[in-house]
């Protein structure tokens, strides 16, 4: 399997309560303060949350901003 960066926009509380191991959690409200954190990661970045809503509308966002990333969907979609 390729190396891929995982990122769940969950809050801290739902991160915290289960994830994909070795997925990072910023939380969809930090995504524009933290855009050079994305830049920085190995793309395509996977992004995923419960259902895949706010991951795609992370995707969106990041996309318009030309950085490499797909929506996962749900998280337990990854295991």
């Amino acid at each position: 399997m390729e190396k891929r960066t995982v990122v769940d926009v969950r809050s801290v509380e739902e991160f915290n309560s289960g994830h994909l191991e070795g997925s990072i959690n910023i939380p969809l409200q930090e995504v524009p303060d933290r855009l050079e954190e994305f830049k920085q990661m190995e793309q395509p970045i996977i992004l995923c949350c419960k259902s895949g809503y706010r991951s795609g509308q992370a995707m969106q966002y990041l996309r318009q901003l030309e950085i490499d990333c797909e929506n996962g969907g749900g998280w337990t979609d990854l295991i």
